[in-house]
Formats: C-alpha cells, structure tokens, sequence
C-alpha cells in the first residue's frame, strides 16, 4: 500500500495535520495508543473508521523509514 493511500493531509481537516485517509483519525493517535500500551486491536476499536490494513500500512512505512540507512539524512530533513 502507498503512503498517499494511508495517510492524508488536508487544510480542510484538522488544519492538515496528517489523518489516515477517509477518516478524521489523526495518525498521531495510533502512535500515541501504541506508546501507552494499547494493542493495535483495541486501537482499531476506538477509532472504527480507521481498517486494520490502513494501520498495519503505515506501521510498515514507518518501519522501513527508520531502519533505513539514511535513518540520519530523513531525520535531518525534517528537523
């Protein structure tokens, strides 16, 4: 799955803060729930909108952006 089929990032909602696409789920929240111990599953629960695939997705993304190795050069662009 591509990430513009994930995540979408729109004036229009939540004054673009980045949201999984088709919904008004910021992406921060599943990254918050995962960091406060919540499982994927009940994560999945509280924001139903939001499809097991669409997190699962942008999981893998996030994996693969920061075990690359230009880990250093994508954390110097967005600084």
């Amino acid at each position: 799955m591509e990430i513009i089929e994930i995540i979408n990032v729109d004036e229009e909602i939540l004054g673009g803060q980045p949201v999984f696409r088709g919904t008004r789920v910021p992406v921060e929240s599943l990254f918050d729930h995962l960091e406060a111990g919540v499982s994927l599953d009940e994560f999945l629960d509280d924001f139903p909108t939001v499809s097991k695939e669409q997190a699962v997705a942008l999981l893998d993304v996030a994996n693969k952006l920061l075990t690359s190795k230009n880990v250093a050069q994508l954390y110097a662009t967005v600084t």
